[in-house]
């Protein structure tokens, strides 16, 4: 009977509705959003220029986990006055023009964004204390190219070491150098950057944070020092960092680093940086890497004609070399 009755029961009952709002497809215009420009990122908090003023602000909650890196030119709504206490809020990332990546290793399949629309991407190295590292040299080349950047090769710390052996490596390239030494004139450097969004890159210890504050004197990154038994670098740039330059453009410092993963990188993207040699390429067989193993690859059938530069396709097999982590 008891079973009767809770059966009948439930039947006229009637279940309270809660009280919600009614929901619409309409979304937030954000007419009054301005534009900013992300200068550094840290736990979730983003650091920005808007117009002059630097704002603190997060990602709205739109925007999901849609990634937000230095570089990114973004929308922004709240308080954007800089105050103290004050906080924005970031609705929108402006399509970007380029995008750095690399992965945590060769193997890794997931993709890490390092920085957004620089046009230029300076690969700092010492000539000594730290010695040179060409396969990482290589590994960063190869992140330009793949990227659409243009690439410069910036060493440093000159006095202790002439330049000529490590360019003669990349002449074949036509990589674009600038070399400096501890104290000298950077002119030829600042000319390189001036109108220009360069990042800056490399291992810890070769002198990034150093030109850094030569360039903005009022930057103040922090300096380390090379350890004596190692050879490495003290990470002192702990995440990159967005600055103007004083005869405009600007720079993008970033953390040592001791790896450039290349797993996003594929050989058809590294060959088109190559105009001369991507023309030379267009009777390979289907998956054709253009490596030196390949047995019907264009470029040895160039090499063998005359009509190729032996010391440009060595060179450039020896990126293509670096990108998938083997020897050339």
């Amino acid at each position: 009977m008891s079973g009767r009755y809770y059966e009948e029961d439930v039947e006229h009952y009637d279940r309270p509705r809660r009280r919600t709002r009614p929901r619409t497809k309409e979304r937030p215009t954000y007419d009054d959003a301005v534009d900013g420009v992300v200068v550094t990122v840290d736990r979730g908090r983003f650091t920005l220029r808007v117009d002059d003023v630097t704002v603190l602000a997060v990602k709205a909650r739109p925007l999901g986990r849609k990634g937000v890196v230095v570089g990114d030119r973004v929308r922004v709504v709240g308080d954007t006055s800089g105050d103290e206490g004050a906080l924005a809020r970031i609705v929108e990332v402006v399509e970007r023009t380029t995008t750095l990546r690399r992965t945590a290793d060769d193997d890794d399949p997931v993709e890490r964004v390092i920085v957004s629309n620089a046009d230029q991407l300076v690969v700092v190295t010492a000539l000594a204390d730290p010695d040179p590292q060409p396969r990482l040299i290589d590994r960063a080349l190869v992140a330009a190219f793949a990227a659409g950047m243009d690439p410069l090769l910036c060493l440093t710390k000159a006095d202790l070491r002439p330049p000529d052996e490590l360019l003669e490596t990349y002449r074949s390239l036509g990589v674009p150098w600038v070399v400096t030494e501890r104290g000298g004139d950077l002119a030829e450097v600042r000319e390189r950057l001036t109108g220009r969004t360069s990042v800056l890159v490399g291992s810890s210890g070769v002198g990034k944070s150093t030109l850094v504050n030569a360039l903005v004197p009022d930057a103040h990154r922090e300096v380390g020092r090379v350890n004596t038994v190692t050879g490495r670098g003290r990470h002192t740039s702990t995440s990159a960092y967005l600055l103007d330059l004083p005869g405009g453009g600007a720079i993008i410092d970033t953390p040592g680093i001791r790896s450039f993963g290349l797993a996003h990188v594929q050989p058809e993207q590294l060959i088109e940086a190559f105009p001369d040699l991507d023309e030379l390429t267009e009777e390979c067989p289907r998956g054709c890497t253009h490596g030196e193993e390949e047995p019907e690859c264009g470029l040895d059938d160039a090499l063998d004609a005359g009509t190729a530069d032996p010391d440009r396709v060595a060179s450039f097999r020896r990126l293509l070399a670096a990108r998938s982590g083997t020897a050339y």
